[in-house]
C-alpha cells in the first residue's frame, strides 16, 4: 500500500510539474506575441541550463533567451564557464545535424573515384575560390563517392554557372572541367529543370550551411571549409569505421 501511495504521489508531482511548465511556456508566448508582433512564429520554448532562463527557438534553429515572464530577452551565446563550452552553439549543432542518409541526393550529381566505397557529400559554389582549391585535393582521394550539391550563394553568376553545369549532359565532367581546368560550362539553351538548385539553397538555409565548401561524412560528421586532403582522408577513415 505504501509503495502504491508513493507511486501515485510521484505521478501526481510529475503531472503538476508538466502543467506548470506548460503554463510557463504559454505565458512567455503570450507576452512575446503581444509585445513583439514581428517576431517569427515560435517553434519551441524550453528551460535552459540556467534556472529561470528559457530558450526560445524560432525559424528552425534561431535561438534567443527569455525570463519566465517574457519581460526580458537576451540575444547571444550561453557559455558554461567551467569548461568554456558554448551551449548555444552545441544546441544549434544538434538542431541542424543531418544524418548522411537523409541528405537529398536527388539534388546532387555523383562522382565516383576508384571503387567508390567511401562517401562524402559537399555543398559548393562554382565561383568559390576555396571550393576550387578543395576540388583539386578531393579529386586526388582514392576510393570515394562524392555527392556534389551545387549551392549558388555568391551572386548572379553563380546561379548561371550552376544552372549550366546542372543542365549539361555530364554534370560531373562539366563541374570538374570548370573547377580544376578553368573551362567554363557551355551555356544552357532551352528548357531545363533546375529546381534542384533552389531546393539546395533552401536546404542550406534550414540547416545553416552558411558557406562553401561544406562537407558531410557518413558518420554524421559535418565540417566547414576547404580541409586539407590529409584531414579529409582521416575523416573518411573514421567515418568508415562507424
Amino acid at each position: 500500500m505504501i509503495r502504491k501511495f508513493a507511486t501515485l504521489t510521484a505521478a501526481a508531482a510529475l503531472f503538476a510539474a508538466a502543467g506548470a511548465a506548460h503554463a510557463q511556456e504559454a505565458a512567455i508566448r503570450k507576452a512575446l506575441a503581444e509585445r513583439i508582433p514581428q517576431l517569427p512564429k515560435i517553434d519551441e520554448i524550453r528551460p535552459s541550463q540556467i534556472p529561470g532562463l528559457y530558450e526560445v527557438r524560432y525559424g528552425g534553429s534561431e535561438i534567443i533567451y527569455s525570463d519566465a515572464k517574457g519581460d526580458y530577452l537576451i540575444q547571444g551565446a550561453l557559455i558554461e564557464t567551467r569548461t568554456m563550452a558554448n551551449l548555444t552553439d552545441e544546441r544549434i549543432d544538434k538542431l541542424t545535424s543531418v544524418a548522411f542518409d537523409a541528405l537529398p541526393f536527388k539534388d546532387a550529381f555523383t562522382i565516383k573515384q576508384g571503387n567508390g566505397a567511401r562517401k562524402i557529400a559537399v555543398f559548393v559554389d562554382p565561383n568559390c575560390g576555396y571550393c576550387k582549391r578543395f576540388e583539386r585535393d578531393l579529386a586526388a582521394i582514392k576510393d570515394v563517392t562524392v555527392y556534389t550539391f551545387l549551392l549558388p550563394i555568391l551572386g548572379p553568376d553563380s546561379n548561371v554557372k550552376s544552372r549550366d553545369i546542372w543542365c549539361s549532359k555530364e554534370a560531373a565532367k562539366s563541374w570538374r572541367a570548370w573547377m580544376i581546368d578553368g573551362v567554363a560550362p557551355a551555356r544552357t539553351m532551352g528548357q531545363c529543370d533546375s529546381a534542384a538548385l533552389e531546393r539546395n539553397v533552401e536546404f542550406a538555409r534550414k540547416y545553416r550551411i552558411n558557406g562553401t565548401p561544406a562537407l558531410f561524412f557518413e558518420d554524421g560528421t559535418r565540417k566547414p571549409g576547404a580541409l586539407p586532403q590529409a584531414e579529409v582522408e582521416k575523416l573518411l577513415v573514421a567515418a568508415a569505421k562507424k
